[in-house]
């Protein structure tokens, strides 16, 4: 058993020590926004906070969690009002989104240590590789963040962050398994 916490809540995980934590996380605490990219630390998809620092969670085990504090995507901020998220929309810094909660992760991070971070600053700081290549809108999304971080602007480009599952589930009429 592996105790850490995750999201401000403490959890217990009963998986092999050496298990990769991105898989502790998606499988064992049903947190799915940590994605899984490559597996051996190149891409950053699974970057996920480890005590504040950003760590890709394919290369950490859970038993190198064990009782310290995770946060996920999920953590970030539970309606996706964190600056870097609406940023990352505002900025239409998002394609495919596959990527994108590990950027918004490292950014996070970056913003915590550095609040006025240059441009390679920044660089530096997200090393994510995106497919869609967001790099040069990434850029001015984490800048547009600092700005909101600071009070110096506040978005309306970026929209509500979205509806209740409840909501949409409710809209959507329901499903039939096809007739044989």
């Amino acid at each position: 058993m592996t105790d850490l916490t995750v999201n401000d809540r403490p959890i217990r995980i009963d998986m092999d020590p050496q298990t990769p934590l991105l898989w502790a996380l998606r499988d064992a605490a049903n947190l799915t926004g940590t994605k899984y990219g490559c597996g051996v630390g190149d891409c950053g998809a699974c970057m996920v906070l480890v005590d504040g620092a950003a760590l890709r969670s394919c290369l950490v085990t859970l038993g190198e969690a064990e009782g310290r504090i995770v946060r996920t995507i999920e953590g970030l901020s539970r309606d996706r009002s964190h600056p870097v998220q609406q940023a990352l929309v505002a900025e239409q810094a998002i394609q495919c989104g596959f990527c994108t909660p590990g950027i918004a992760i490292a950014a996070a991070a970056l913003l915590a240590r550095d609040p006025n971070p240059s441009d390679e600053a920044i660089r530096q700081a997200i090393p994510n590789l995106c497919p869609c290549g967001v790099y040069p809108r990434l850029i001015r999304a984490v800048r547009q963040a600092v700005r909101v971080t600071q009070r110096a602007e506040t978005l309306s480009a970026a929209p509500a962050p979205g509806i209740d599952p409840r909501d949409a589930a409710a809209a959507v009429p329901a499903m039939r398994a096809p007739e044989r």
